[in-house]
């Protein structure tokens, strides 16, 4: 959402500054995406008048005009066939610079010196218009500055509006929000010129007439309400230069001041509205009905455009004059002919509108706004302010009021909030009083009723619901950054985590300890990268395929990192992936795991003795072993030509490591992979252990063991030989000489029985039993001294 800071200063009544704007909407959790100064590179360029126009002697479609920049008379050589004597158009003097970055110099065309140049909308990118220079309709002096004479001076914030916040879509739920933070009031600025307000609209549950139209709501559903107001005597012009600045500040272009009116309105209040020609709607009838299946229609954009059953359409008493909520149509478009015309302000359906734009791969400002829910109440007010602001800039009277046609009216909405619930929620205490305050600066209505607040809820914000939503509101309001930082007794939740978080939890513990670092990428993917299953309505053709690995974008985060000369990678990705189960049905998801290496395994370091290592094919073997220890695979490591591979019991294959083939620069090292399968459910819970009370029992055992016999043969002997008191049986010596055949292994054995202190029998008789084992299965016997 585009907000001008000039529109938001007027309706404060205050000056106000763009960055402590952005500062103060983004604490309100209205995030600013950018500030955005306009239409400084035209500082350069001022109003001029073309005192005399000539035929260029060498040249039938160049002209020689005689230009007054307030200073001297210029001659500037011009090809727009539309420059007249005595009218002024933007003029840039020699040396100035054009948005792209041009600098003018003078220049011989066809003989003669052009000294500057006369300018089109779209050589200031005012617009797209390149068929003449552009004409000014303004009263301002020649040498006065273009921005200063098009009140375009003016600075540009980007909101990050959330589907939930459709209220942020006009410039006053802005100024509402930025006035409960600056303490002030918003209004709405005052329309130069303007008649006064009419009458509201007269109100029907049934069909009503204005003007001689008859109007309808047979879509009841895809249509709650209608309203249609006539004017007459309309003239169909450019817009006042106040007008067009307006919109030029949110990037919207200036068409004529008819339809300007409603984009004014649109921005302003979030309210999109629709202007009829009069003379074009037959039968002198609007109803508004669900389409019927075929029906086709040629809408503004000259695209001819077929509508599904359930569609709603505004029609005349012959067939489609408008898709509601999205486009009118292009028979009953305003033109310059105009003279008189139908206003339509209405509330659509969302739920209908998004379908509709969807079927018909449409998307306007009126659509955008409707999906979101626009304020159902406000529209009688909302329909006087277009009327009024027409008649300031067009002309024309509203011969009778407008008609609302209203079948069944609703009623606000009205929540309550209890002081005690928002201490319990928020852990902080909001006095009643101080509640009320934070809610009305925003506009709600609140009335005390006893131990709580009866808050009714305005139009403009749908999102709220319930009690809980109204406590978000009084601590967005209150300010997070007020709230105290110190933890606080809580209560812990007995709902137990999901499985799979502490496993996740564990994996990025040991792999950031290894020194990775955790990314994100998109679960999307373009053609030709490992995909699953294609997305109906994909966002662009990169981002058109459900992806069916994690390494794909943890390979590009390697790339982006390579184009600005970082070489050390050390990335994982904990992410779904997808796989096709069949036609007609969802895929199915898996939880994965990833990471890239490249570069040195250490960062530098000045005490280094020389140069860390690269990670190479054994680091990544090491990592991948930790990262199937944590994921709770099941299975054995084995190696490949490639690499090495996790396979199951089955022999099924569920993860690998080897090293990647990627597009990276001749100074990159290797780049190496490794993807698992993360299964849940498969790891043993911890379990507490307390500190032993009674004292070990140690015996060492040095055995001397024949030759091809392991020691890990040996211990398996000893642990199964030994009785539940063995608590550990460690190799501490080996010792090696001719006079043995072999050579001599040490181990200490611990035993501990945690109800009792050990008896030395008892332990005796326990090693007594190990070595009679193993000299019968192993040839170990013990060594003497």
């Amino acid at each position: 959402m585009n907000v001008s800071i000039n529109w938001l200063s007027a309706m404060l009544g205050r000056s106000i500054d763009p960055r402590d704007a952005a500062n103060r909407l983004a604490m309100l959790c209205v995030p600013v995406d950018s500030v955005e100064p306009l239409f400084e590179e035209l500082n350069d360029v001022v109003v001029a008048t073309v005192e005399s126009v000539k035929r260029h002697p060498d040249a039938d479609r160049l002209t020689v005009c005689q230009v007054n920049d307030g200073s001297t008379t210029i001659e500037v050589v011009c090809g727009a066939p539309n420059v007249t004597a005595g009218k002024k158009y933007p003029y840039a003097a020699v040396g100035s610079v054009l948005p792209g970055g041009l600098t003018l110099t003078a220049r011989k065309i066809r003989g003669i010196v052009s000294n500057g140049m006369l300018l089109s909308e779209r050589e200031m990118q005012l617009g797209t218009d390149h068929t003449g220079i552009m004409e000014l309709a303004t009263d301002a002096a020649p040498g006065t500055k273009l921005v200063d004479a098009l009140r375009l001076a003016d600075t540009r914030l980007e909101l990050d509006v959330t589907a939930n916040r459709p209220d942020l879509l006009g410039h006053k739920g802005v100024a509402r929000e930025l006035g409960a933070s600056l303490g002030v009031p918003a209004k709405l600025e005052p329309i130069p010129d303007a008649p006064p307000e009419g009458p509201p609209p007269v109100t029907s549950n049934g069909p009503a007439k204005v003007g001689g139209i008859e109007v309808a709501i047979e879509d009841v559903e895809g249509c709650p309400r209608y309203m249609a107001a006539v004017i007459r005597g309309v003239k169909v012009a450019p817009s006042p230069t106040w007008l067009q600045a307006r919109l030029r500040s949110v990037g919207a272009r200036p068409i004529n001041n008819v339809v300007d009116a409603t984009n004014y309105i649109l921005f302003e209040l979030n309210q999109p509205l629709h202007a009829f020609d009069l003379a074009k709607i037959r039968d002198a009838r609007i109803v508004v009905r669900a389409a019927r299946a075929g029906e086709h229609m040629t809408t503004l954009d000259g695209e001819k455009r077929e509508f599904q059953a359930g569609m709603t359409l505004i029609c005349d008493g012959k067939g489609a004059t408008a898709i509601g909520g999205v486009m009118g149509g292009g028979e009953s478009e305003v033109s310059d002919e105009t003279t008189d015309i139908l206003l339509e302000c209405a509330y659509f359906d969302p739920k209908r509108i998004r379908a509709t734009r969807k079927a018909l791969k449409l998307t306007t400002d009126a659509s955008y706004r409707f999906e979101r829910g626009t304020d159902f109440m406000a529209m009688p007010d909302v329909m006087r302010r277009a009327v009024a602001l027409i008649r300031a800039v067009a002309g024309g009277d509203e011969p009778e009021p407008a008609v609302d046609v209203y079948p069944k009216p609703a009623k606000s909405r009205t929540v309550f909030l209890r002081p005690d619930r928002v201490a319990h929620v928020l852990g902080i205490s909001v006095a009643s009083d101080v509640a009320q305050q934070l809610l009305t600066s925003v506009g709600f209505v609140v009335a005390p009723k006893q131990n709580r607040l009866a808050v009714q809820v305005p139009g403009w914000r749908p999102d709220v619901t319930r009690e809980v939503d109204l406590i978000e509101e009084v601590a967005r309001l209150h300010g997070y950054d007020q709230f105290p930082t110190e933890l606080r007794p809580y209560r812990p939740s007995s709902v137990p985590d999901d499985p799979v978080e502490p496993l996740k939890a564990r994996a990025r513990r040991v792999l950031t300890g290894l020194g990775l670092h955790e990314a994100r990428s998109v679960s999307l993917v373009g053609a030709g990268e490992a995909q699953a299953q294609g997305i109906v309505n994909p966002m662009s053709l990169e981002e058109a395929y459900l992806r069916e690995s994690l390494l794909p974008g943890l390979v590009r985060s390697a790339q982006r990192n390579w184009s600005v000369r970082e070489r050390d990678i050390r990335l994982f990705e904990i992410g779904v992936v997808f796989h096709e189960s069949g036609a007609g049905r969802q895929p199915d998801e898996t939880l994965r795991l990833a990471g890239v290496l490249s570069g040195a395994g250490t960062p530098p370091h000045w005490s280094a003795a020389g140069k860390s290592q690269d990670y190479d094919e054994w680091d990544l073997k090491y990592i991948f072993g930790e990262a199937v220890r944590v994921c709770g695979a099941e299975g054995e490591i084995v190696e490949d030509d490639a690499g090495w591979l996790l396979r199951d019991a089955a022999g099924n294959t569920r993860g690998w490591a080897r090293e990647l083939r990627a597009d990276q620069p001749a100074w990159a090292a290797p780049l190496y992979g490794f993807e698992l399968d993360i299964v849940v459910g498969r790891q043993r819970g911890m379990r507490y252990e307390p500190v032993p009370s009674t004292p070990p029992v140690e015996r060492d055992l040095a055995l001397v063991l024949p030759p091809g016999v392991e020691a890990g043969d040996v211990e398996s002997v000893i642990v199964s030989a030994a009785s539940e008191l063995l608590e550990t049986a460690t190799v501490f010596d080996e010792y090696r000489t001719s006079d043995l055949l072999g050579r001599s292994v040490a181990w200490r054995l611990v035993f501990r029985a945690r109800d009792r202190t050990l008896k030395d029998r008892e332990v005796d008789k326990i090693v007594s039993r190990v070595l009679k084992l193993l000299k019968d299965k192993l040839g170990v016997e013990r060594r003497q001294a």
